[in-house]
C-alpha cells in the first residue's frame, strides 16, 4: 500500500469529514429569557442556562442540527415562528389548538399547569375564585393571561406583564395582590427569591403540556421527536429534568 495512496485516501477523508461538519444546518432559535428555571441569564458567563436550554442543546446533537440562540419576549415568539423569522422556539410553551393552526409542536416533553401565588399571611385568596375585584398579574400572551380573562367576571385588576420579574416585583411590593402563572415558574420563585414572603395556594389550574415550537411545515419536526423520544428512554431526559427540578415523578 502505497504512501501516495494513503494520502489521497486521508485527503478524501478529511474532505468529507469537512463538509459533513460544514453542511450541519443552523436553524435560528430563540427563548424567553425570564422563564425560570426553564430559561435564564447566567450572570458569570453571560450565556443562557435552564432546563429548556439542556433539552435544546441534547435535541441539537441528536437531531443533527446547529442552532443560533436568541432572545424575546414570551409574546413574540409565536409570531416569529408564524412568519418564518425564526426556526424553532423552546420557552415553556404550551401546547394549544390555537398554536397548533399555525405552528408546529414536538411531542409534549413537560407537564404543567397554572398556580396561584400570593404574599405570605394572605388568607383572603385561597382560589382563582377569590380573584374577583383583586389586582392580579400575569404575563402578556399567556395562557394564564387567557385563562383569568375567560374565568374571572369582573377582570379590570388583571394586569399582563412583559417578564415574570416584573410581576414578582409588583405582588412583592403590593402593586398586586396575587399573580397567576405557570406553576414550575412561580414554584421556582417561591423557593428562591420569594422564600419567607410569598407562597403558591390552590389547586393547578388547566393541566398543560409544553411543547418545542417549530415554524409551520418544520422538516426538523420528526427528528425532534426522534431525539426526545431517545433521551427519555436512555434516562438523559430524567438527569436534565432533576438537575432542575429534583427528583421526577414517576408517571412522568
Amino acid at each position: 500500500m502505497s504512501a501516495k495512496w494513503l494520502k489521497t485516501v486521508s485527503a478524501t477523508l478529511a474532505l468529507t469529514l469537512g463538509t459533513t461538519m460544514v453542511s450541519a444546518e443552523t436553524l435560528r432559535a430563540v427563548t424567553d429569557p425570564s422563564f425560570v428555571p426553564f430559561e435564564m441569564m447566567d450572570q458569570d458567563s453571560g450565556k443562557m442556562v435552564g432546563f429548556d436550554m439542556d433539552i435544546l442543546a441534547e435535541v441539537a446533537k441528536r437531531a443533527g442540527f446547529d442552532y443560533k440562540l436568541n432572545t424575546m419576549d414570551f409574546n413574540g415568539i409565536i409570531p416569529a415562528l408564524q412568519t418564518g423569522n425564526v426556526d424553532i422556539a423552546l420557552a415553556g410553551i404550551t401546547i394549544t389548538k390555537e398554536r397548533e393552526q399555525i405552528v408546529d409542536f414536538s411531542d409534549p416533553y413537560y407537564d404543567s399547569g397554572l398556580r396561584l401565588l400570593i404574599k405570605k399571611g394572605d388568607d383572603s385568596i385561597k382560589t382563582v375564585d377569590d380573584l374577583e375585584g383583586k389586582k392580579v398579574g400575569t404575563k402578556i400572551g399567556s395562557t394564564s393571561y387567557d385563562y383569568l380573562t375567560k374565568n374571572i367576571d369582573d377582570d379590570d385588576g388583571v394586569t399582563p406583564y412583559p417578564g415574570s420579574a416584573d410581576m414578582y416585583m409588583a405582588l412583592m411590593s403590593g402593586s398586586v395582590d396575587a399573580v397567576f402563572y405557570d406553576a414550575p415558574n412561580v414554584g421556582y420563585f417561591a423557593r428562591t427569591k420569594g422564600k419567607d414572603r410569598v407562597t403558591t395556594v390552590g389547586p393547578l389550574y388547566e393541566g398543560q403540556q409544553y411543547g418545542i415550537a417549530l415554524k409551520s411545515g418544520s422538516k426538523w419536526l420528526g427528528k425532534v421527536n426522534d431525539a426526545l423520544a431517545s433521551m427519555k428512554e436512555d434516562g438523559t431526559y430524567k438527569d436534565i429534568y432533576e438537575k432542575w427540578f429534583g427528583p421526577m415523578p414517576e408517571d412522568q
